[in-house]
């Protein structure tokens, strides 16, 4: 079973970095060969080198865009759902907001003397 599975059994905020690294890594590796693809095959369908994937899997290195296309390749960037904050509507706010937006622009004025006709 992918350590990925039993999320309710870690204490996500007490894994180190590097164990947070190891475990995206094997994720990866793990999804890669459950899909079937080599190492080369996936590197080149999301446009990194093997090698950068390779330290993806080993949780030594990468960029968060390489694991972003990485993941898009895989079909797996519905982790990030837990990144997608729900909005809340708040009547009042609305209603207060609402109130406040401007619904037109308003003609600006000088207030230089120099710069206004004035008739003399």
């Amino acid at each position: 079973m992918s350590m990925m599975n039993e999320h309710t059994a870690i204490q996500w905020h007490a894994l180190s970095d590097q164990a947070l690294l190891e475990l995206l890594g094997n994720f990866i590796k793990e999804t890669r060969l459950s899909q079937n693809l080599t190492q080369e095959q996936l590197a080149n369908q999301a446009g990194i080198a093997r090698s950068t994937l390779s330290l993806l899997e080993k949780g030594s290195g990468g960029t968060i865009l390489c694991l972003i296309q990485v993941l898009r390749i895989l079909d797996q960037l519905s982790i990030f759902k837990q990144l997608q904050r729900p909005v809340q509507v708040r009547p009042l706010l609305l209603a207060k907001q609402a109130k406040t937006q401007r619904k037109r622009a308003s003609n600006k004025q000088s207030n230089d003397p120099l710069s206004t006709n004035a008739d003399w």
